[in-house]
């Protein structure tokens, strides 16, 4: 599996999966596919949504991290100093929480649907939190 579906609320993406970059971290989440939660605007990121994932395990370590993800760059945080996450720029975006600057490891792309970075931006800041599903291709999900 190369590429996944992911649906943010109406806005449908096509997010392909970094498996040279992270290899664990893409083989340990296609396991739990299909994945879904609550997308909601970041407080200390820029221009992100985010899936809070509290405590949520998902037996990785960071892997290739970065700070500076670029849009479309869509992160994995397993948790430390800071709950568990899945970060997902839309735009500008330097990864940090309330403890300081993070690093979240960058394992999936978003190659398609790019065009609704900047309405999706809006309803996340402006509408709330968004139900957010990941998936793999052709699923009826």
């Amino acid at each position: 599996m190369k590429t996944l579906k992911m649906k943010v609320g109406p806005y449908e993406f096509t997010v392909r999966m970094e498996t040279d970059k992270a290899p664990e971290t893409c083989r340990a989440f296609a396991k739990v596919l299909p994945f879904s939660g609550q997308m909601i605007h970041v407080r200390w990121s820029g221009e992100a949504g985010f899936l809070p994932l509290g405590d949520y395990d998902l037996g990785v370590d960071l892997e290739d991290p970065t700070s500076y993800p670029a849009p479309g760059e869509i992160l994995f945080f397993p948790g430390g100093i800071s709950e568990c996450e899945i970060l997902v720029p839309y735009g500008g975006a330097c990864f940090a929480s309330k403890a300081g600057q993070l690093a979240g490891t960058h394992f999936l792309t978003v190659v398609e649907g790019e065009h609704q970075f900047e309405e999706l931006g809006q309803a996340l800041l402006y509408d709330g939190a968004q139900y957010t599903e990941f998936s793999a291709p052709g699923s009826d999900r």
